[in-house]
Parts: C-alpha cells; structure tokens; sequence
C-alpha cells in the first residue's frame, strides 16, 4: 500500500496483532488514486477560455494593419478596443460579459461537486451553459440584443441550477 493513503496504519488491535481494514485501505486508494476531471470541469475551462476568444474577435484582422492606419494597437489595447465601434465593440462587450460570468459559474460547478450532485446532471448543465454562452457571445457580437439578453437569462438560470443540483 501507498504511504500517502494512510494504508500503513493500523486499523484494530486483537490478541496484540495489528490488523487492517483492507477494504476501507482499497477503497480510500481507489478514490485517492483515480480522480477524474469530469465533463463540468472541462466545461469551467471552456468558459474560462471564451473571453480570451471574445477578445481575438475584436481583433480579427486589426493585427496586422499599422497601428497609424486604425490597426491593433498593442501597447495600449484598452483604448484600442474602447474606441472600436460595431461588431469589433460589441464582442469587447462580449468579453467582459464573459468575464463577469465565469466566477459564478465556476464556484456553482465546484458547490454542486462538493453537494455529490449527479454527475450525469451536473455536465449535462455545465455543458448547455457553455453552449448556451457560446450562443450569447454570437448573438452579442451579431447585434441582436433581445435574443441576446434571452439566451443570457436562460444561461443564468442554467447556472442557478447547477449551483442547487447537490442540495439535498
């Protein structure tokens, strides 16, 4: 047995022998061994990544037109991007929107493991927010607005349910 599985300490004492519990020993080795990264946590790095995307979409194509003619100005990119209209100003928008919703969503998919909620339900939820923040993000940078704030609130409320799926 691993020394870190606290298996090498004895469990009972019977007519002065030490005596294990081999199966709890397995069982703790076994859950401290084979953790896994679940499907709602591959979805929180997904989530994590969609500003940095948002922000490439405001830049597309800005990289490499001089900085003189309106190009991406890389040493002072918020101005840069403040002074963008349309599409490029609206996935900026997008971007910080993305930002504003990560931490909730990321401590909903940490509460909702620690409560022991149903996996089956938890990264079935976590992946229909990113989906559902995916749809936000082109409805945003698109300019529709009212579509946009309905799929924004359905992705809120997804998250809200991810939050209470563990509690019992």
């Amino acid at each position: 047995m691993r020394w870190w599985t606290g298996a090498d300490t004895p469990r009972r004492v019977r007519r002065g022998r030490l005596i294990r519990d081999n199966a709890r020993d397995a069982n703790f080795e076994i859950h401290m061994t084979f953790a896994r990264f679940t499907l709602a946590y591959w979805c929180v790095l997904i989530a994590a990544v969609l500003p940095i995307v948002c922000a490439g979409i405001a830049k597309w194509g800005m990289t490499s037109k001089p900085r003189r003619e309106g190009g991406y100005d890389n040493d002072n990119p918020r101005s840069w991007l403040a002074q963008q209209t349309d599409w490029r100003a609206r996935a900026n928008g997008a971007q910080q929107n993305s930002f504003e919703a990560l931490p909730f969503f990321i401590g909903a998919v940490i509460i909702a493991h620690q409560l022991g909620a149903y996996q089956a339900r938890l990264d079935l939820l976590a992946f229909l927010f990113v989906f559902l923040r995916l749809l936000y993000i082109m409805m945003y940078v698109a300019g529709l607005s009212t579509v946009r704030s309905m799929v924004w609130t359905l992705a809120f409320l997804v998250n809200i349910g991810i939050l209470f799926i563990g509690y019992r």
